[in-house]
């Protein structure tokens, strides 16, 4: 940009008593010489939104009292990181009697695979040669028995109760045996696998209690700071209920579309100023999106915010991206003290013109078009040459055609 030169002068003293009456009085005016500029730089507001961060509502899986909040809001965790307790004394005495159940069927498992003693053999065989004796004399009574029921010395009855005797010891010496062949014939393998599978059933249970203890404690999922407490120690939770507002603990981004003009100026790590409602924050831009909205004809920027921001930021936030750019456009800086309104939308100054005296000057009306403005001045474009003088100030109190002075002129 080129500066502007301000004329500044003071307004002419009307004690200039020797000037003749019929002579037009001058009037002092502050004036500056023009020069044109053929670009100007300016900053524009972009708007996005901030990428959406993960939260959590984190609660367990299973109900129960709440033992302990071991975290504070506020606190940044890292993944993994115990945030609260479940009271797990009910799951504790499960357990206990889970591994005692185990421990019991482990020995029974023991004593199938080992297979039966030596002593359970021996005392199944006396078991058998007893009922043998028993039966054989019991044979050698009913024979007898039978001679005394021919000579009518005994009843029908009694003979039959001799002869049932004998039927209920050879069922019970058939059982000995059977009981003596299956000690001699070792273990069967299909009770070995069965008293497997009980052990299994119960570790299944063990495991199923040890999952219930691990859920007990509730652990954040990803990097992230506690938003906030929902219960207290004491509280009697249910599945799911909410217990701790979780945030991830990660660098924020801004997605921004801007004109494919401004965006194929950046570079990746240039720095920028964004606004967040009232604070401003420093970003980095990250990635020029190379896809061109049809609608907007915009390409999205991503900036990468300081951390700092995370917890002055939320999921969807308005963001807004100050960046500076060069406009090319030819036109010439005139302060807005020096615009007077004109019709049709259009604006005009004075240009001061010098008469056929000298050192006289008179003003003439121009008009031009604001192309931007900056506070107190605008850049215009019109009839107004570059190194024309123009009247900086006061223009609301001249005409067209008439006489000034500029006291002094840089």
């Amino acid at each position: 940009m080129v500066g502007l030169p301000i004329v500044r002068t003071q307004l002419a003293g009307s004690n200039a008593s020797t000037a003749e009456a019929s002579e037009p009085a001058e009037l002092a005016v502050e004036t500056l010489r023009v020069q044109a500029v053929n670009s100007y730089d300016t900053t524009r507001t972009y708007t996005g939104e901030i990428t959406a961060l993960r939260s959590s509502d984190l609660g367990f899986e299973r109900s129960g009292q709440l033992e302990s909040v071991l975290v504070q809001e506020g606190d940044r965790v890292d993944i993994g990181t115990p945030l609260a307790q479940l009271d797990t004394s009910n799951l504790q005495t499960q357990l206990q009697q889970l591994e005692a159940d185990k421990a019991q069927a482990l020995a029974v498992l023991a004593e199938l695979e080992a297979g039966p003693r030596a002593e359970d053999i021996a005392a199944a065989e006396a078991v058998v040669r007893q009922i043998e004796q028993d039966l054989a004399l019991q044979r050698t009574q009913r024979s007898r028995r039978e001679y005394l029921y021919e000579q009518g010395a005994i009843s029908l009855e009694e003979l039959d109760e001799f002869t049932y005797g004998q039927g209920s010891l050879q069922a019970q010496l058939d059982q000995a045996r059977s009981n003596l062949e299956e000690l001699q014939n070792g273990t069967r393998q299909e009770q070995i696998l069965a008293q497997r599978a009980v052990v299994q059933q119960i570790d299944a249970a063990i495991a199923d209690v040890d999952v219930n203890i691990q859920k007990s404690t509730l652990r954040s999922p990803f990097a992230g700071i506690v938003a906030s407490r929902e219960v207290d120690e004491g509280t009697v939770v249910g599945a799911g209920q909410s217990v701790i507002r979780f945030v991830e603990d990660a660098t924020p981004e801004a997605r921004i579309g801007m004109p494919t003009t401004i965006a194929s100026q950046l570079q990746i790590g240039d720095r920028q100023t964004v606004q967040l409602d009232t604070s401003s924050f420093t970003a980095t831009v990250t990635a020029v999106l190379p896809e061109v909205d049809p609608e907007t004809r915009t390409q999205v920027v991503l900036f990468q915010l300081d951390r700092t921001a995370v917890s002055n930021i939320n999921p969807g936030q308005t963001v807004r991206a100050e960046i500076a750019e060069t406009v090319p456009t030819d036109g010439i800086w005139l302060p807005t003290s020096a615009l007077n309104q004109d019709i049709r939308g259009l604006w005009s100054a004075y240009v001061l013109v010098p008469t056929e005296e000298e050192d006289r000057y008179e003003v003439q009306l121009q008009s031009v078009e604001i192309l931007h403005q900056e506070s107190a001045r605008a850049l215009v474009r019109g009839t107004i040459q570059s190194g024309d003088r123009i009247v900086a100030n006061g223009a609301h109190r001249l005409v067209p055609g008439q006489q000034v002075r500029p006291v002094q002129s840089f």
